[in-house]
């Protein structure tokens, strides 16, 4: 994708810049397949995803699926965010 090319290019963590525009819903299991059917007979959502799951432990802790198949922490950002540009 674009963005992810964009910000390897300058170093940049994309999981770490605004993504204005987008949203996040989370539910149950066995609801998560209506929910997205639902999100995508609208045109504003034809490209939604079902992208991660909830586990019970260890809490609070979100990891991320790398490009290479492996898994990291994805840690609350220190210090200043990068500025939205609009």
């Amino acid at each position: 994708p674009p963005v992810r090319a964009a910000c390897e290019a300058l170093g940049i963590d994309p999981y770490y810049m605004a993504s204005e525009g987008r949203m996040l819903i989370i539910t149950s299991p066995q609801d998560a397949q209506k929910v997205l059917d639902v999100i995508r007979s609208s045109r504003y959502g034809e490209n939604a995803a079902i992208i991660g799951e909830v586990h019970p432990t260890p809490a609070g802790r979100v990891l991320v699926r790398t490009a290479i198949g492996t898994s990291r922490i994805l840690t609350k950002p220190s210090g200043e965010l990068l500025p939205r540009i609009c």
